[in-house]
């Protein structure tokens, strides 16, 4: 299958890593020449550890490789595309601009999708002529090792778009979750509302952010906890799914201080280095594991 992902930013990078890792002609798309060549080392960097740990053979690193080709041209990405993917920012309105143009290059009978986190589906579609070829596809980050993804139905997705999109995530060797189009989907929603709750927790003093997550995962089993996967993920993404959350299902979503003031400082996670931890490469300092 020609997968076309557009965005080469961290999620885009993993999502066509996987892709290409699976089988998949894939081509990556960013308006950023230097973020396709950052986005190919990151690629290149998650084979050389999964050959490492043994979970990939050398030759197959090669393979997937060859597989990945990363260009600014929309048109040349998609012309071929059986399924474009848009990785883009949480911005409606980049995201809805992104998806006509996909649109438009792609062939008619293509499965157009966005990898939004918290972002109505229906309302990125709006704008399209087909919205019925467009679904949801949520991956987590980073999208190597996750093995859940949302796949999101929009109110004018087909049957067979959606049937379409539960048998790629399938042929991923991942787990597909069907969800209606509604605020945070699941996985949004719920994660966000825990990972809040511990904010408030470490604003108040009730204890630290190491201790806050040992708590959730020896005490409830939770691979990692709330903050430290707040810093994976991004603060600034988790700021801006609680700001459409408490838009659209009030205040219960109102985003902590202590969030808003990382964000502003540039502290937003694993990403920048900082953000309820400090990171050392991928991992951060003062976890005791």
């Amino acid at each position: 299958m020609h997968v076309t992902v557009l965005g080469a930013g961290t999620m885009g990078a993993g999502i066509a890593g996987l892709c290409a890792r699976s089988g998949h002609e894939t081509w990556l798309r960013d308006v950023d020449p230097e973020a396709l060549d950052a986005a190919r080392d990151r690629i290149a960097a998650t084979y050389d550890d999964a050959v490492e740990r043994g979970l990939l053979a050398d030759a197959e690193r090669h393979e997937a490789l060859a597989r990945v080709e990363a260009t600014t041209d929309l048109e040349e990405a998609a012309a071929d595309a059986t399924l474009v993917v848009e990785a883009v920012p949480e911005r409606l309105d980049l995201k809805r601009e992104v998806a006509e143009e996909a649109a438009a290059a792609a062939p008619a009978a293509a499965t157009l999708a966005t990898n939004t986190s918290s972002l109505s589906v229906t309302a990125v579609a709006a704008a399209l002529d087909r919205p019925e070829r467009f679904v949801g596809l949520h991956f987590f980050n980073p999208p190597h090792a996750m093995q859940l993804v949302e796949v999101v139905r929009g109110e004018r997705t087909a049957d067979s778009t959606a049937s379409f999109a539960v048998d790629f995530v399938e042929g991923l060797d991942r787990t597909p979750i069907v969800v209606d189009d509604t605020p945070g989907f699941a996985t949004s929603r719920l994660g966000v509302a825990l990972g809040a709750e511990a904010m408030r927790m470490v604003e108040q003093g009730v204890a630290a952010p190491a201790d806050i997550d040992r708590a959730m995962e020896l005490g409830y089993n939770h691979p990692v906890g709330p903050l430290e996967l707040t810093d994976v993920v991004g603060l600034d993404v988790r700021l801006d799914v609680l700001e459409g959350l408490r838009e659209e299902l009030g205040e219960r979503f109102r985003p902590p201080q202590v969030l808003r003031r990382k964000v502003r400082a540039g502290k937003l996670g694993k990403k920048t280095g900082e953000g309820f931890y400090i990171w050392e490469g991928d991992e951060p300092l003062g976890r005791d594991r």
